[in-house]
């Protein structure tokens, strides 16, 4: 039980993102698939990444990068920094979109869900290397 909590402690960062991350997945695909019954998938994927992306940052600031400081100079870094690397990574997650479902026909659920396999990658290595860094 020692070695078990020892491995937590470990790779806490790491469960905490993947928890999170699920979390934040879970909440992009959702919104996706039920805006994508509504409206063009193009908008509900950017809807769906807005939705996303604040609940994010919450919990990435909070809970996984235990980033606790408001400091005004640390709150405003680590706001703009989260958002411009999500920008970019909506950026892929459209050109993925688009490749998936414009171009080879695909699924927009299937396309949705293989896309956030990608984005979740890149964005854990953007917020543990730039944003959220000690």
């Amino acid at each position: 039980m020692h070695t078990l909590w020892k491995l937590f402690k470990q790779y806490k960062p790491v469960i905490s993102y993947l928890f999170f991350g699920g979390l934040t997945t879970l909440i992009n695909i959702g919104v996706f698939g039920w805006l994508n019954l509504h409206m063009n998938y193009q908008l509900a994927n950017v809807l769906a990444w807005l939705a996303s992306v604040i609940f994010a940052f919450i919990t990435n600031k909070l809970w996984v990068f235990n980033s606790k400081s408001m400091a005004w100079r640390t709150f405003l870094w680590e706001t703009l920094t989260f958002f411009f690397f999500r920008v970019l990574s909506l950026a892929v997650d459209q050109l993925i979109m688009f490749v998936g479902i414009s171009l080879l026909n695909g699924n927009p659920l299937i396309v949705k869900i293989i896309d956030n396999v990608v984005v979740v990658v890149l964005n854990y290595f953007f917020s543990k290397w730039i944003i959220f860094k000690k």
